[in-house]
């Protein structure tokens, strides 16, 4: 008898896909303070694996960007120009006041969140993408529309 080829299924073949959207982890969520400061929840960095009382990060954004939609956090040993995490109420927090005003983030007025991803940076370095939204809606294009004028359909 010739041996024929199989396919096994797995517990998770039997999953629907609303189940498994459910169940597929959500990159950890932080906030800017209205003072400056970067705030990530202590389950925050659990969920990271960042041990806030002895890591220190090297910070940086995108080069040649005016606007900050994304900030970098390097962890290093060097002390010199790095930064700590100092604990705050239920959380951590890096304060980046002046850094967040001249890449043009007003935390002031606009609340800001940021989601935390995780890239390889170099060899055997882990580094941490923190991509800042603001909570406020958009607001409406006011501008002319652009493209193809729309030909209208007349029925006859």
């Amino acid at each position: 008898m010739k041996a024929k080829a199989i396919k096994f299924f797995s517990p998770e073949d039997n999953v629907s896909v609303t189940e498994k959207v459910k169940q597929k982890k959500e990159d950890p969520e932080g906030y800017v303070s209205p003072t400056g400061k970067l705030v990530i929840p202590l389950a925050a960095l659990t969920e990271l694996g960042i041990e806030p009382e002895e890591t220190l990060f090297k910070i940086g954004a995108q080069q040649g960007k005016t606007k900050l939609k994304f900030l970098y956090l390097i962890p290093t040993t060097e002390t010199e120009g790095s930064f700590a995490l100092q604990k705050t109420g239920r959380g951590f927090s890096i304060p980046l006041e002046n850094i967040l005003k001249k890449g043009r983030v007003d935390y002031q007025n606009v609340k800001y969140i940021f989601t935390i991803s995780m890239f390889n940076y170099q060899e055997g370095v882990v580094g941490y993408e923190l991509a800042l939204a603001s909570t406020e809606p958009k607001a409406p294009y006011t501008g002319k529309p652009r493209g193809r004028k729309r030909k209208e359909v007349t029925e006859g």
